[in-house]
């Protein structure tokens, strides 16, 4: 599904801002990435730096943090959660995100709280859908990828 060239993938939770997605792993963690419309807000991505395995980032602290040509700055953390790994192969190709930002995930994550209840306040299905084409049409996104 698209809005505004944007990919929005359904079985995914996004932040009411539509800026991160997660998905549920069968080991009780959770994968995070940016969405469509972040990629495309921020630009070619130049590096990503995500916290060290092991490190606890409650809710509101960034799991990591994302420059771009006209854009730093945080990749948001909607639960309380502990790193479990980063991407390798973002880390080392951070365009990855540019080009497929539901592919190149940027860490995974373990929950304080069981996952259900972290991710309570995250969307999903048509409400998410909803949200997202909401926030492309109020701030005008037009969502472009493959920005080698």
């Amino acid at each position: 599904m698209e809005f505004h060239g944007c990919e929005f993938r359904a079985e995914l939770y996004y932040d009411r801002e539509c800026q991160i997605w997660a998905r549920k792993e069968e080991d009780g963690t959770l994968t995070v990435g940016m969405t469509d419309i972040s990629q495309s807000i921020a630009g070619k991505i130049l590096h990503v730096r995500v916290r060290r395995p092991g490190t606890r980032r409650p809710k509101g602290k960034p799991v990591a943090t994302i420059e771009s040509g006209k854009w730093a700055g945080p990749v948001p953390n909607i639960f309380d959660c502990v790193i479990v790994l980063a991407n390798e192969d973002v880390l080392e190709d951070p365009n990855l995100l540019n080009i497929e930002p539901y592919e190149a995930w940027i860490a995974r994550v373990q929950p304080v709280a069981p996952v259900d209840i972290a991710i309570q306040e995250m969307v999903t299905g048509d409400a998410a859908f909803a949200l997202y084409g909401e926030r492309c049409v109020r701030d005008d996104i037009h969502c472009e990828r493959g920005m080698r």
